[in-house]
């Protein structure tokens, strides 16, 4: 086995690292990579971004919504949250044998006086809580399994940002998921930081009480321009996070200033295709012109409010401000 050393923190880096050992460092043992990212949400590949996350707190908060190869669902990632990628050939021995690749890390949380276990086929459980879930992904003969450690990550902000925006969340509900998921910094017997953690682990796989003595590949130059590369037309790009989403309806009704408005809003690769407004408001200019200026724009809300910008809202709606028709439809 192999080692990738890594430092970054930037989640559109690290996946782009991720992509880039699948693709270019072949190897014929294992390699392991592990990092930590900023505050984030994963998202699968095959999953509606704008379902997953609530937009409004993910945008007060800055944390990056980034799509990752595997399927499987959205995560909350922050420096509290280890995570762990094993890149090896693809074959029946080891896609969907989780495992496989979760035993090594399992046997070293033992090891550090936790009951872990592996249920559900691929998650690690602790003490009867969740602390790690784990996907795969293969191409081209190659694939990797990736995971998540729950060490001291904010499970408070972790609820919030992947909630839908219409649910309150009330402290009940934060306990509700403490009571399903935990950290664990909370469970371990011995004080412990999340890079002590990380160096345990590392360790023990490899099996060696020696760090040095563990074979490292470092990146180079010429793999980071690769990775930068990856990292731009993949893992920072709208259209990747986003617009890569399936097609979906939203359904907005409310009583406002103006009086009751009901929009139906139909969106495919993240812009608006279709919109429809209807209400008992008093309008003096066609509906459908504002509904046709507003299809082929990205369903957030900068690219709405940029879009509303040269317009005025009251001869379609009466005194309607920007900001509350924001508020409203997005």
């Amino acid at each position: 086995m192999l080692f990738v050393d890594n430092t970054q923190t930037d989640p559109r880096l690290n996946l782009a690292i991720e992509e880039f050992i699948l693709r270019n460092l072949h190897f014929d043992i294992p390699v392991l990579f592990f990092y930590l990212n900023e505050p984030s949400i994963i998202i699968g590949r095959n999953q509606n971004a704008l379902e997953e996350i609530d937009s409004d707190f993910v945008q007060a908060n800055n944390i990056h919504v980034v799509r990752r190869l595997s399927g499987g669902g959205a995560v909350f990632h922050d420096l509290g949250n280890l995570n762990f990628s094993f890149v090896t050939q693809a074959g029946p021995d080891n896609f969907h044998n989780f495992a496989r690749f979760t035993q090594p890390v399992i046997r070293v949380l033992r090891q550090l006086g936790l009951e872990a276990e592996l249920r559900e086929q691929s998650s690690i459980f602790a003490n009867g809580k969740k602390i790690s879930g784990n996907a795969q992904y293969a191409t081209g003969g190659r694939m990797f399994s990736h995971g998540t450690l729950l060490f001291d990550s904010n499970l408070e902000t972790m609820l919030k940002a992947l909630n839908p925006r219409q649910v309150k969340i009330e402290s009940r509900a934060v306990q509700s998921v403490r009571n399903f998921v935990t950290n664990i910094r909370d469970l371990l017997p011995q004080e412990m930081t999340i890079h002590e953690l990380r160096q345990a682990l590392l360790c023990g796989i490899f099996e060696t009480e020696d760090a040095a003595a563990i074979p490292t590949y470092t990146l180079s130059e010429q793999d980071w321009t690769t990775i930068r590369q990856i990292s731009h037309q993949r893992y920072a790009n709208w259209d990747w996070n986003i617009g890569h989403s399936p097609p979906f309806n939203v359904q907005k009704s409310e009583r406002l200033s103006v009086g009751k408005v009901d929009a139906r809003i139909s969106v495919q690769s993240g812009k608006i295709q279709q919109i429809k407004f209807y209400g008992d408001f008093s309008s003096q200019q066609e509906l459908s012109e504002l509904e046709s200026h507003l299809v082929g724009v990205r369903y957030n809300r900068e690219e709405i409010a940029a879009a509303l910008q040269p317009i005025s809202l009251t001869p379609y709606f009466g005194p309607l401000t920007p900001g509350e028709f924001l508020e409203f439809i997005y």
